[in-house]
């Protein structure tokens, strides 16, 4: 039985049942078969049973579900209300997942006419008893085995496509504050499987193209033995190495050793002035961050004053004073939390080198759209020559090296790309970054505005670069088929191509880690029900594979416990079971530019878009044959320039669409979104239907209302910040707990919309009732609701109250 503390013993005072359970205990009474309603827990479990008081059960739940102590009452894992709990209660007892019996001490307790804590515990009990574990960021559909699905009357559609499962990463997080306590989790969870130390030949891929390095390095190194007082000698090491190893002492020391080899190289070698350098500010936190992020140690081009900026960061480096933690987690996170806003501040990144010192223990990384992998570590004291080639290497390594794009060239202050179409080249100058995907594992999606070269009218096109899993749809390909279908609101096709580096296709595996083998890694361990990994796909090309003399990690982070129970570890991480599968660097220009809808010049322009959003949506689906799937704040456009030729409102980012006629499952690891806009029956692991999207239309307009005060000016509201950081099925009680009751749906919207969007809260709840129908989520498969929701839309449109702002 459940304890209830005396905070949740003071809200349920606060909050008290009074009568609201008396319509229930009246109608079970009466229900038939009439009898006695005294008697033991058994007798109970077979008068729930019953068909007619079953359904009085259900009411019941909904009952709990609206009470305002639901609202205020922490949940079963105390991370959101308890209502999200009683909302997944009654989406069980409805499909039969949970047996009705259950509820039997509930409803006795309600009939003995028991106190309101009695009561309550046994609601906690019942959630309890009834809860299935919660998943990490996914749930599996409904066992076939179940007696009936999810959503009972639904429709069988071969309309509906296989649902691959949701994953999270930080790309996905929106209009919050990041705080390291929230954010950490989902970026754990992004990386997780994904992180590979140990890895042979490291050094020789990442350092042997940069020219002259052995020779030079070989040079400066020499330098450094030489003298009365030399520098570094094979039995002490380096001179002024800090006898306790602190932070601070190691940073400093750093700092100095690389202007000391900087200036033997420039002096005793041919390479001229060396620009580059270290940047130390580690109290200082910089710009560009969404939360204040730090930065013990990095390299820079430029001499930097006052507060540092990602954008100027070449090497990310962390220190640590304990050899002990060059193997701990939190230290690879630490450095993969800075690699991701090297990323996000540099849209031409395609990779990321960085390195750690804990105490005198070095190791050097590299980050990119797979997740990161280390070299094998090594004794700055002990390997002297090896430190100097490493700060030689950042020193002298050019942007190509550093894992710039070389395809985006640059001169006289503008950038461009060129592409082969119909046989000519033709170049697209970038105008400005429209967005790039926050994130280090992802597609991590990067748009820019851009114009042909000597178009005087400088007419938009769209650049989008994203990191692909080969299996999947071009999304060119679907584009180039819906423009050539005449779609319409849907942004058209102008060219793509797959991005070669170096003569061959850009990908992870064979381009960027020129075939470094990560199954060779000191802390990977393939599953024991798994064969011997193969290269097929995955590793091609593999270098030497020795790795004597290398330490294993003697704990792994196992990645069937939930997240919650990893996340708590810092111990030394093992990757077991399947690798990562390869991504491909792909580009698609579409001839359709405009700006997010949010920023949308007033509320009436807002709708209209929206409008005209459900429309391309429409007329991708019934013309296109295709299935969007991944409607979000940031997919829907709207154009009100008026020599701009594109649509006045479109939907772009075709990445997870899918033909209709398509069978089986993508074959893409898994499909991401964005939480917030997830409609109900995907958190919980559905086929992917059409009317999945339109839910998902309508969760964009309450994240909206919510969190913008006029066009383009957001805020974070903590209670919504959550939704970024909630696994899904928990998130799907949640939403289900905003909309099953008109009364909580008003009182959430009313406390909650902005004061510019207060006008459009009945529009909002006309379109709630349309998409959940008597509260709960949709039966069946209506295409007659593209049509009811755009009414809505184009009536609220013209509403005096939105045209004013009343």
């Amino acid at each position: 039985m459940a304890q209830l503390s005396d905070s949740q013993l003071a809200t349920i005072r606060d909050h008290p049942i009074g009568d609201a359970l008396d319509s229930f205990r009246a109608a079970f009474k009466s229900a038939p078969p009439r009898t006695r309603l005294r008697g033991e827990i058994d007798h109970f479990q077979q008068l729930v049973a019953q068909p007619a008081r079953k359904s009085l059960v259900l009411q019941l739940i909904n009952t709990f579900q609206i009470h305002p102590a639901a609202l205020n009452l922490p949940s079963h894992s105390k991370q959101s209300p308890l209502l999200s709990d009683i909302a997944m209660l009654y989406i069980r007892l409805s499909t039969n997942q949970t047996d009705v019996r259950h509820t039997a001490q509930l409803v006795k307790n309600i009939i003995d006419e028991q106190d309101d804590p009695t009561i309550w515990t046994a609601v906690y009990d019942l959630i309890r008893q009834t809860q299935a574990a919660a998943p990490t960021f996914a749930l599996p559909t409904a066992p076939a085995s179940a007696t009936l699905p999810i959503t009972p009357k639904r429709t069988p559609s071969t309309t509906s496509v296989p649902q691959t499962p949701n994953t999270h990463t930080t790309s996905v997080i929106i209009n919050s504050s990041e705080q390291r306590k929230l954010f950490d989790d989902v970026l754990r969870a992004e990386l997780d499987g994904s992180l590979f130390a140990g890895v042979p030949n490291f050094f020789e891929t990442f350092f042997g193209e940069v020219e002259n390095l052995e020779q030079t390095a070989a040079t400066v190194f020499q330098k450094c033995s030489e003298g009365n007082n030399p520098l570094y000698t094979a039995d002490r090491g380096w001179r002024g190495w800090p006898g306790s190893s602190t932070q601070n002492n190691v940073l400093g020391w750093f700092t100095r050793l690389v202007k000391q080899l900087k200036t033997l190289a420039e002096k005793h070698c041919s390479i001229g002035n060396i620009q580059r350098g270290t940047l130390a500010k580690p109290d200082l936190p910089f710009e560009g961050s969404v939360a204040e992020r730090k930065m013990d140690l990095g390299f820079a081009d430029t001499t930097v004053h006052g507060r540092p900026r990602w954008s100027q960061i070449l090497i990310v480096g962390e220190l640590k004073s304990n050899p002990g933690l060059d193997r701990s987690s939190e230290t690879w996170r630490d450095l993969a939390r800075y690699a991701r806003e090297v990323f996000t501040a540099q849209d031409t990144r395609r990779f990321v080198l960085g390195f750690t010192l804990c105490g005198p223990t070095m190791r050097l990384w590299e980050f990119d759209r797979l997740g990161g992998i280390a070299s094998e570590q090594f004794n700055v004291n002990n390997d002297g020559k090896r430190l100097v080639s490493v700060i030689m290497g950042y020193l002298l390594m050019d942007k190509k090296q550093l894992g710039f794009d070389p395809t985006v060239l640059e001169a006289d202050g503008k950038r461009w790309i060129e592409i082969k179409r119909n046989n000519r080249t033709e170049r697209l100058v970038l105008d400005e970054v429209i967005t790039r995907a926050p994130c280090v594992v992802g597609r991590a999606t990067t748009c820019w505005k851009a114009y042909r070269q000597r178009d005087k009218l400088r007419r938009p096109y769209v650049i989008k670069d994203s990191w692909q899993y080969p299996e999947r749809d071009e999304e060119g390909d679907l584009l180039k088929e819906a423009t050539k279908k005449g779609v319409v609101n849907v942004a058209r096709h102008y060219h793509h191509e797959t991005v070669r580096v170096a003569g061959t296709d850009d990908d992870i595996y064979d381009n960027i880690r020129k075939g470094l083998d990560v199954s060779k890694a000191t802390n990977y361990r393939p599953s024991e029900s798994m064969p011997p990994p193969s290269t097929a796909g995955v590793v091609r090309n593999t270098r030497s594979t020795s790795s004597a003399g290398q330490k294993r990690s003697s704990s792994y982070i196992d990645a069937s416990e939930p997240v919650s129970k990893r996340i708590c570890s810092d111990s030394r991480v093992t990757v077991r079971g399947e690798l990562p599968k390869n991504r491909v660097h792909r580009r698609v220009i579409t001839l359709d530019y405009g700006k997010p809808i949010y920023k949308a010049s007033s509320r009436a322009a807002l709708l209209g878009a929206m409008e005209g959003c459900i429309k391309g949506h429409q007329s991708l689906y019934k013309q296109g044959k295709m299935l969007q799937r991944d409607v979000s704040k940031n997919n829907l456009m709207i154009n009100e320039e008026k020599n701009n030729p594109s649509w006045k409102a479109f939907l772009i980012d075709l990445d997870l669409a899918i033909s209709k006629e398509r069978e089986g499952v993508s074959g893409a690891k898994c499909k991401t979104g964005t939480l917030a806009f997830m409609a109900i029956g995907v958190l919980l692991g559905e086929q992917h239907s059409f009317m999945h999207d339109l839910e998902s239309f309508f969760w964009v307009l309450f994240w909206i209302c919510i969190h913008y005060e006029g066009p383009g000016r957001g805020r974070v509201v903590e209670r919504f910040d959550k939704w970024n950081y909630m696994n899904t099925e928990e998130l799907a009680g949640i939403k289900l707990g905003v909309v099953a009751n008109k009364g909580i749906f008003l009182r959430t919207v009313t406390d909650n919309f902005t004061e510019y969007y207060q006008s459009l809260i009945p529009w909002v709840d006309e379109l709630r009732k349309e998409i959940f129908p008597n509260g709960g989520i949709w039966e069946r498969e209506e295409p007659e609701l593209y049509s009811r929701m755009m009414d809505i839309l184009r009536e609220a449109r013209e509403d005096s109250r939105v045209l004013r702002g009343a």
